[in-house]
């Protein structure tokens, strides 16, 4: 699937891993973090404004006058340039959330980002990928890149996926079973795909990162497609599927019927998940929802799900963060917010801010926390005394209800909290 997209994105009739290839841009996302590198204000001309994006998201509203001038920054270079797809303060978001919600990364498109979640496009059979500030800031002059062709592992996925069961869980099996891909695509597909929903391909696509994938990459399926048209109804959709006899560095199977909720223990997702029963006399100081891999609006409603008409346990902080201003919204519209909130949760502004340890929900010394959110090393959330357990949402919720971490199953079966 990659070796076809990239191919196309350069113009050749075929390519083979290895090969370093100069490809087409088809949109190019700033952040308000990128702001912070002066260069881009000497840009004299972008290449095309209709292929570049602005979105704020790490530090905003502005918590710190540095982070203000950022802003600063941003507004001007939109101004300048003729920069459209503006999403400021108020249309805000966590970037990869208004990419999905914005249609900005398309079936066979090239996508390119500094955050290192720009995978997350991959659910939309998009070749994206997190690059460094100086490749962005040439990307955004020239509208090309380059990227060396990867070797592809693909995951066959059979079985039925449980309702109860998240991309999460999905991908949290899979590095702790199969260990890391650095340098390497990973493609999904397989006939138990129907069963895995936008929202949970969005979730797997987006944590390829932590096992080292240079892209993840989902096809363009009548799911993606029904979900293309609906954030883009005349779009015109070019799917890249892999070809029958197409080669692998592996082909692994996954049964989704057989995945357990999951939760990786601190320090790093590979090689370190395990079954959430393993840990389920872990004590907990915080727990978070949120993050461009799980805050979008299904996350938050089966939050609210599990944890409606329990409340949070004493001594503990629940910090549920929506991924963007729309996903926000519509959760006050439904309820998700009210029935989170009269559990005893803090729900925030949308943005990376507690993912990455900035605002919003930093840890001290000594803490535990189990996150929904992306990254679980030493020092991710605050403190670098402090512990990271990932889980889903649903483990999340139901843990700050227990007040350790449990299965989803500890409120859903009535169990005593």
């Amino acid at each position: 699937m990659i070796e076809k997209i990239l191919a196309g994105a350069a113009g050749v009739d075929d390519t083979t891993p290895g090969d370093i290839l100069t490809c087409d841009v088809d949109m190019t996302v700033l952040i308000d973090v990128q702001f912070a590198m002066s260069r881009l204000m000497d840009v004299i001309a972008v290449h095309d404004p209709d292929k570049v994006a602005i979105v704020m998201d790490h530090a905003v509203p502005a918590p710190t006058v540095r982070d203000a001038t950022h802003g600063t920054r941003a507004r001007s270079f939109a101004r300048e340039h003729g920069i459209e797809r503006f999403y400021d303060i108020g249309r805000h978001g966590i970037v990869h959330q208004v990419i999905a919600e914005q249609g900005l990364a398309t079936p066979g498109s090239v996508v390119a980002c500094t955050d290192s979640h720009t995978c997350a496009a991959g659910a939309f059979n998009a070749a994206a990928r997190g690059l460094g500030p100086a490749e962005i800031l040439q990307i955004v002059c020239t509208g090309k890149t380059w990227h060396r062709v990867p070797p592809t592992i693909r995951y066959e996925f059979v079985g039925t996926k449980p309702d109860h069961i998240n991309g999460k869980d999905i991908f949290l099996a899979i590095a702790a079973h199969y260990g890391d891909a650095t340098d390497h695509a990973i493609e999904f597909g397989g006939p138990g795909l129907a069963s895995v929903p936008m929202t949970d391909r969005r979730t797997i696509a987006t944590q390829g990162a932590e096992v080292g994938a240079d892209f993840t990459l989902f096809p363009a399926d009548d799911i993606c497609v029904d979900h293309m048209r609906s954030v883009a109804p005349h779009l015109v959709v070019t799917p890249f599927d892999a070809d029958d006899d197409a080669s692998y560095a592996a082909v692994r199977t996954i049964d989704l019927g057989d995945i357990d909720a999951m939760v990786a223990r601190p320090g790093t997702v590979i090689d370190n998940a395990v079954p959430v029963t393993d840990l389920e006399s872990t004590p907990i100081h915080q727990a978070f929802i949120g993050s461009c891999a799980n805050g979008q609006l299904a996350d938050l409603r089966e939050a609210a799900r599990i944890i409606a008409g329990h409340r949070v346990a004493p001594g503990v902080r629940l910090i549920v963060t929506p991924a963007s201003q729309q996903v926000y919204l519509e959760a006050v519209e439904r309820g998700y917010v009210t029935t989170l909130m009269e559990a005893g949760a803090v729900v925030t502004n949308s943005t990376c801010g507690a993912c990455f340890g900035y605002a919003m929900g930093v840890l001290a010394p000594g803490e535990v926390c189990v996150t929904a959110s992306t990254r679980n090393f030493r020092g991710r959330m605050g403190s670098t005394d402090a512990s990271v357990y990932m889980a889903s949402p649903a483990t999340v919720a139901a843990s700050a209800v227990a007040g350790r971490i449990v299965s989803p199953a500890f409120l859903m079966e009535g169990m005593p909290v």
